[in-house]
């Protein structure tokens, strides 16, 4: 089992149209995907139009096997399902604090819930916190999106300060360009900056700015279920073939 988070320490760069659209391609690889929202928002069962549990409360979620895999939904999608987040995933970090190794408490959780799944997606809220360092630690990878302007930069700059000051593994750590405007000068300065600094961090693969993308909230559905010839369907498969195999797919 694989256990792939999008992060990012800061809001809205496209982490849950990432772990969405990242699910739904795994899916269609005919592997076995369960996409778990550690965001109290809930957006990405918003967009698989899945209800969180009312019992999957507290420190449950970490505790109790047989609830976390009873909050688990199916989607419409063959192969994925999804565990909503509710809102009192909001004090996970307060759960975490009064236990016993609360620093791998979440991978334990998710590998005594998630045996049948060939791939779990986390998608997590933006912070430095203690279910943060949770995510660290359980993920195999760690899918960044950072959009090319200063603060995305300082941001990103600031995760991997965080890595190498406590020691975490870098490798880990696969950023990608995301929200991008190919028009924009400043875009792409600080892709080829960034690149630059970082040139065993980030992908090739370039998800654009696009309307595509914002319309997953008016349909509720990854973004290759009703724009498939789009590229941001592209972009997405092209993430996907990257992160899976390796390769870039043609976008």
């Amino acid at each position: 089992m694989k256990i792939i988070a999008c992060y990012s320490n800061k809001g809205g760069v496209g982490k849950t149209a990432t772990s969405v659209n990242l699910a739904y391609s795994y899916a269609q690889a005919e592997q076995q995907v369960l996409l778990c929202d550690l965001d109290p928002q809930g957006a990405s069962g918003f967009y698989f139009r899945v209800k969180p549990s009312k019992k999957l409360t507290d420190a449950r979620f970490f505790e109790d096997v047989e609830r976390f895999t009873k909050a688990i939904r199916a989607s419409d999608f063959e192969g994925l399902d999804v565990l909503p987040a509710n809102l009192t995933f909001r004090d996970f970090d307060v759960f975490l604090s009064r236990m016993r190794n609360k620093r791998s408490r979440l991978k334990k959780a998710l590998i005594a819930a998630g045996s049948d799944y060939d791939v779990i997606i986390l998608d997590c809220p933006p912070n430095f916190s203690t279910l943060s360092e949770n995510i660290f630690k359980a993920a195999d990878e760690i899918v960044v999106p950072v959009i090319p302007t200063p603060l995305s930069e300082r941001s990103f700059d600031q995760l991997v300060s965080f890595f190498e000051q406590h020691k975490l593994r870098k490798k880990k750590l696969r950023a990608f360009f995301s929200m991008v405007q190919h028009r924009k000068v400043l875009h792409q300065e600080t892709m080829k900056a960034m690149r630059k600094l970082y040139p065993k961090r980030f992908l090739q693969t370039v998800v654009p700015f696009a309307a595509d993308i914002e319309k997953m909230g008016q349909y509720r559905a990854p973004v290759c279920t009703y724009a498939g010839r789009s590229a941001s369907c592209a972009s997405y498969r092209a993430l996907f073939e990257e992160l899976e195999n390796g390769v870039i797919s043609n976008q």
